[in-house]
């Protein structure tokens, strides 16, 4: 019989036995025991971030550029709550991840002891299964429960809190290879019957329209949505975070649909008589108005949860199963269709409206800077935080096979794009990374600078200062009369804090201001030449550059606000 371990032991091979070959962590008093563990073990790099959001922002990047369960480590108290933002984040977008946290001694848990909160309860709505562990020998169990829950079916976030005496206290040294886990069956068929249902359907259609969302990319199916869409020859639209899910080259990919999506994209989902959604939970960012959303179609939804089936969208055909268990199967059953004349119809609404943007004359292009990025970068995972930039980089960013675009969907996190780009790079360094972001959300999570030098980690940081908080001043241009309430981050006599040039100057990083379109190639290709660390390219954008087309929260997506 196997002598007992303590608990910090048991951690670390919880951790070996799952192929953990990267944690993310920030030290803490409830969680020295394992940190000293740590210390003493080969195979496991351990990455110190600068602040716990961004910690987990990190280990997402990590968990979306590679497809392995993240691992997050911090303490109690600040420690834990301040990764809250960041596992909301991860669990509106499926991100898989465990999270751990220290807690306080089992003896002093519900006496407000000092830094002690109730973890687990606060996360209760934005994890998909949390504990604290109140028995050494259930330790293993639990972990592997977690490992279990955060990697399967629709993943996500899995937090376990271990009070300190757990960590140090003598138990059962095994770690299962499996846990049965009561009540938790996630679905790995697809019911053929109602399969075959929805392909008849969709074969019936002569507008038929493929909606992919990113949980075709989570099941990576690109390549079983490529083929089914090419033998029967029917568009694709997809959603902000299904971009990249179809090739940009192939004549069936009409381009991003919903708030900010291309006209024709937007005007196939109206005009379309069967809509096909794979991968997407149908949220408003995509529908528009609930009522008038595909007024004209029947529609199938293929979604891994059930409970996202008819949640916001009442579908005809509904189909509960992995995205690509189900293309696998469709891709099977597929024959071309006439689709000559919808296909043509798409082609002259893009003909009539497109994607391109009236840029200011007091500033440089962000569709030029995109544009250069494709051209310089046709490999490299791009990394977006959130606001106007996010919407343009989705607009005129090519992703092409091997690329990812990493971004905050679900719940739209600014300060995500710094400190997720960290995580990208770490977890696929063979792969440049370019971040994209704007001058408000870079500021929430700047000071993760020293993680990127301290790693020498060669991203390239394209910085679209407009001196705003631009998304919100949009809508206060175009809705609110002009009313520029608390969105401009200039000070009242005009001055800009910091001078990005010279805050990167401090932590010793190449930087470059860059006021005018000639200049943007030469200003990307100076930071692709640098693989020594990171690089930051500030952008002076104009206030007054729009992200177009825009629908109005509340209307339906035929009302597109063109210029």
């Amino acid at each position: 019989m196997a002598l007992n371990i303590t608990g910090r032991k048991l951690f670390v091979k919880a951790l070996k036995e799952e192929g953990v070959d990267t944690i993310f962590a920030y030290p803490g008093g409830m969680i020295t025991d394992i940190v000293d563990e740590l210390y003493k073990t080969e195979g496991i790099r351990v990455v110190l971030g600068r602040h716990e959001q961004a910690l987990v922002h990190e280990a997402e990047g990590y968990a979306r550029a590679t497809g392995k369960t993240a691992v997050v480590l911090v303490t109690s108290g600040p420690g834990a709550t301040n990764t809250i933002t960041g596992i909301a984040d991860a669990y509106y977008d499926s991100i898989p991840m465990v999270i751990f946290t220290g807690q306080v001694p089992l003896h002093l848990i519900g006496n407000d002891a000092f830094q002690e909160v109730d973890i687990v309860g606060m996360t209760r709505s934005i994890t998909k299964y949390g504990v604290t562990i109140r028995e050494r020998d259930d330790m293993g169990k639990i972990i592997k429960m977690g490992f279990q829950i955060a990697g399967t079916g629709k993943p996500g976030p899995v937090l376990i809190d271990i009070p300190k005496d757990i960590q140090t206290a003598a138990g059962d040294p095994e770690y299962p290879s499996h846990v049965d886990i009561r009540g938790y069956h996630p679905n790995e068929t697809v019911h053929i019957g109602q399969l075959k249902k929805a392909y008849k359907l969709f074969k019936s259609a002569k507008k038929p329209l493929i909606l992919a969302g990113g949980g075709v990319r989570i099941a990576k199916a690109e390549k079983k949505l490529l083929e089914f869409a090419t033998k029967m020859q029917v568009p694709v639209t997809t959603t902000i975070m299904g971009k990249g899910v179809m090739p940009v080259d192939s004549p069936l990919y009409i381009g991003n649909c919903g708030m900010h999506g291309r006209y024709a994209a937007n005007k196939a989902i109206t005009e379309c008589d069967v809509l096909f959604s794979i991968g997407t939970r149908f949220n408003d960012r995509i529908t528009g108005e609930l009522d008038r959303f595909a007024p004209k179609a029947q529609i199938i939804h293929v979604d891994i949860a059930s409970a996202s089936i008819s949640r916001n969208v009442v579908v005809d055909v509904p189909v509960t199963a992995d995205a690509l268990i189900a293309l696998e199967r469709l891709a099977d059953y597929a024959e071309p269709m006439n689709t000559d004349k919808w296909l043509g119809q798409i082609a002259n609404w893009e003909s009539e409206h497109p994607l391109a943007m009236p840029c200011s004359k007091n500033g440089v292009c962000p569709q030029n800077i995109c544009e250069n990025i494709n051209d310089l970068f046709p490999n490299a995972n791009i990394v977006t935080d959130v606001g106007q930039h996010q919407m343009w980089a989705t607009q005129f960013i090519d992703i092409h096979k091997g690329q990812q675009m990493i971004t905050s969907g679900g719940l739209g996190t600014m300060g995500f794009g710094f400190p997720a780009a960290i995580g990208a790079a770490i977890g696929d360094g063979k792969k440049p990374v370019v971040l994209i972001t704007g001058d408000g959300g870079f500021q929430m999570n700047m000071q993760e600078m020293a993680t990127a030098m301290s790693l020498k980690l060669p991203i390239i940081i394209c910085i679209f200062n407009n001196s705003n908080l631009g998304m919100v001043r949009q809508m206060q241009q175009l809705f609110y009369g002009k009313r520029y309430e608390i969105t401009d981050l200039k000070a009242e006599d005009g001055s800009y804090y910091p001078d990005f040039i010279k805050w990167a100057a401090g932590y010793d990083v190449k930087a470059v201001r860059v006021t005018d379109n000639s200049d943007i190639k030469a200003a990307l290709e100076m930071a692709k030449s640098n693989t020594e660390g990171p690089t930051v390219i500030e952008f002076m954008v104009s206030p007054d550059d729009l992200v177009l087309p825009m629908v109005k929260s509340g209307t339906a997506l035929s009302e597109m606000i063109l210029k």
